[in-house]
């Protein structure tokens, strides 16, 4: 590899001849040889509408040169759209305020803007493109940005998708009766319907709580500078820039109420990961639930049939897992284990400025990204392509004593435990049981033991 040597403050050091990014960047690249963790796409993104924005408004309020400014907004832009992503080289787990990774940006973007204006002059990455800014509060501005546009444009939506399938399959199985589950062990009678009733309505619940969340991430740090205190940052600067950003991207996104709280605490990060954990749960408990009602075929529940998409064993021929519900539930794990460690990244604010950012960065847009795509292809490859095994659930359900329930109003709880213990160890059914003790009649039978009926709830 052919090198350059670049000068900082600390001195000379050797950077690959092709990389925009200059020394601190490469000593950075040295100091964190950790993980092969990087910066996701969307956080990249919303650091280049971070700072071509900044450009365009130091531009505007006379602190920049024009032709300076509209350079940097194009090599901005092309880092939103992903053109210089090999130059973005530093490690998730570094400075924990993310200083490294803004000082990436802003060599990256300060060399292709000179290349862009022709070479011979340069442009400072400090004084110009860091220009009003700190990596205290671009940081943690590039975080709630990228978790806003993230949620919106992504997990929303494949969200209410899911929700919609899951209750359009609950109109679709409203008359499958089956057995109730209460610990694991029958109970008495509910209608598949009504069990993807509760599923659509989990969903459902998450994508309101995500819509709840996102005015707290709206609210952005930029302004803040190095404490909170503004410093160095032209009076109005940070508002025109978050204004320019919402233009751009259509949120509402404005400046924080308070910059001590926003760059000394994390806690609407934290919020946010605690609606993905919730929403996680949720999947891992319905993904879980149709694997199990999935399960046999002929030594398991089977009231449901799973979409067969790729074979189940190495060694045992016609073999067919459910893969997807295993994979939702490993997402949910996941999600469950990143909110952990943004828990305790979020307690780590000490007095000015949060030092765990780039961890939580990375987890959040992670459990983001995964369970928006988890949430797609479990709707596309699963839930449209169950199918109901009605027979399966009225033989279960008809051979199941806890019906004897539906009968208390007539036999008493007594004698209803009498006769489920009986038709549980003889395999009678409580219809014969119930007429051979002449405790009913077989008109009186009938009525109350409508399995149907006794889904709705109400005396029979």
């Amino acid at each position: 590899m052919e090198y350059r040597v670049e000068k900082d403050s600390m001195g000379e050091v050797k950077v690959p001849a092709d990389a925009y990014y200059g020394a601190s960047t490469q000593r950075a690249k040295d100091n964190f040889p950790i993980s092969e963790l990087r910066f996701s796409r969307r956080f990249l993104w919303a650091l280049g509408l971070e700072k071509g924005s900044a450009a365009t408004v130091a531009a505007r309020m006379g602190h920049l040169d024009e032709e300076k400014a509209k350079a940097i907004r194009q090599a901005a832009d092309e880092v939103m759209e992903g053109d210089l992503d090999d130059h973005f080289v530093l490690d998730i787990f570094q400075t924990g305020s993310g200083t490294s990774t803004n000082t990436n940006a802003n060599e990256v973007i300060a060399a292709r803007a000179g290349e862009i204006l022709g070479g011979d002059e340069k442009v400072h990455p400090n004084d110009e493109v860091n220009f009003g800014q700190s990596s205290n509060d671009v940081i943690p501005t590039a975080i709630h940005v990228a978790a806003v546009a993230a949620i919106g444009d992504g997990l929303l939506p494949a969200a209410q998708s899911l929700a919609e399938a899951l209750d359009a399959k609950s109109v679709e199985f409203a008359d499958v009766v089956k057995s109730g589950r209460t610990h694991l062990m029958d109970a008495t009678p509910v209608t598949l319907g009504q069990e993807f009733g509760g599923y659509a309505a989990q969903v459902a619940k998450g994508v309101e709580r995500l819509e709840k969340v996102l005015p707290e991430l709206e609210e952005l740090a930029l302004g803040g500078t190095a404490v909170g205190t503004g410093i160095n940052a032209p009076e109005g600067f940070a508002e025109a820039v978050i204004e320019l950003m919402g233009e751009r991207t259509g949120y509402e996104f404005r400046e924080a109420d308070d910059h001590f709280e926003a760059q000394g605490a994390k806690d609407a990060v934290v919020m946010a990961s605690g609606v993905l954990k919730t929403l996680a749960v949720s999947l891992f408990k319905i993904a879980n639930d149709i694997r199990l009602l999935g399960s046999g075929p002929t030594g398991g529940i089977a009231e449901l049939k799973i979409p067969s998409l790729q074979p189940g064993s190495s060694i045992m021929p016609g073999k067919v897992n459910p893969v997807m519900s295993e994979m939702m539930m490993q997402v949910a794990a996941q999600v469950i284990g990143n909110d952990t460690a943004i828990t305790w990244s979020g307690a780590n604010g000490n007095f000015e400025l949060n030092v765990m950012m780039p961890l939580m960065a990375h987890n959040l847009l992670e459990s983001i990204e995964i369970l928006t795509n988890a949430c797609e292809a479990f709707r596309e490859r699963c839930v449209e392509g169950l199918q109901a095994n009605e027979q399966r659930a009225r033989d279960l359900v008809e051979k199941n004593a806890i019906i004897v329930t539906a009968l208390n109003p007539h036999i008493g709880y007594d004698n209803g435990a009498r006769i489920a213990k009986e038709a549980v160890s003889t395999g009678r059914s409580v219809r014969e049981l119930v007429l051979e003790a002449g405790l009913m009649s077989a008109e009186e039978l009938d009525e109350a033991l409508d399995l149907k009926g006794m889904t709705e709830g109400g005396l029979r």
